[in-house]
């Protein structure tokens, strides 16, 4: 019986893990999961995810949001953009990505993630372009570059980070 609590935790935490595409919660659900599936697995079923594992998935969960944050900010304020700038740039970049879902929907699964990862970039490009009013064009124009650069880069590394937690928590969770 324990190996189909196994099974749905992968599930669960797979399925959460392909919410960070869409600016979701995805590495602190994995957590949750997790954390939920060593406290309520009764003490005398084996194999179970120790404390120690769901401890490393915190620690993880709070570096895949560092890395997340500094890539976006640093794709701004490289360039010299300003706090609004990086602002924008993030509701850009929340607003790009879920018209990237929707729009990415006659393309079953993989076009929905496609677009909602660029549809973010561009959303940050936006937002930090109009976020710079006062600069001009040039400058507008290489601040939002680094902002789409920025985003993307910081949502696969999140992304690495969720696979790691994924994985970690999977290997610990059968062996």
């Amino acid at each position: 019986m324990v190996y189909v609590y196994i099974n749905v935790l992968f599930i669960a935490n797979f399925c959460s893990w392909g919410t960070t595409l869409l600016m979701g919660p995805g590495n602190w659900l994995i957590l949750f999961f997790s954390a939920l599936y060593a406290y309520l697995l009764p003490l005398d079923l084996q194999p179970r995810v120790s404390w120690t594992v769901v401890g490393v998935l915190a620690v993880l969960a709070i570096l895949g949001e560092i890395l997340e944050s500094a890539a976006g900010a640093a794709g701004v304020t490289r360039l010299g953009g300003t706090r609004r700038g990086a602002l924008y740039s993030i509701v850009g970049a929340f607003i790009g990505t879920f018209t990237g879902a929707m729009m990415g929907v006659p393309i079953p699964f993989i076009g929905s993630v496609v677009a909602a990862v660029f549809g973010g970039a561009l959303g940050a490009f936006g937002g930090a372009y109009l976020g710079e009013r006062e600069r001009l064009h040039g400058d507008r124009f290489a601040i939002g570059k680094g902002a789409f650069w920025g985003r993307l880069l910081g949502t696969f590394g999140k992304l690495i980070v969720g696979a790691i937690m994924l994985a970690l928590v999977t290997v610990d969770s059968i062996f």
